[in-house]
């Protein structure tokens, strides 16, 4: 599970390690599948991404037979 800060609002929390282990899916098959190198899947799995577009997450969503917030949740610094 890894965090990403967004300024005093709070943290986007990405559980793609979460789904893909749910589909049994190594990070290697995934990048093909989903055409996003391995670097760029890295980048996203730590806190190292600022923004994702809309088209690659519909296409992680469709390669892993889920929803965004089954991959990206947000954490209010109050919790």
């Amino acid at each position: 599970m890894k965090f990403y800060f967004l300024r005093q609002y709070g943290k986007i929390i990405v559980d793609l390690d979460i789904e893909l282990a749910k589909n049994k899916m190594a990070l290697t098959e995934f990048s093909e599948k989903v055409g996003i190198t391995i670097a760029n899947l890295s980048i996203l799995k730590t806190d190292k991404a600022k923004a994702i577009r809309f088209s690659p997450l519909s296409e992680i969503c469709w390669v892993l037979n889920c929803d965004v917030g089954d991959i990206l949740r947000y954490v209010s610094d109050e919790d």
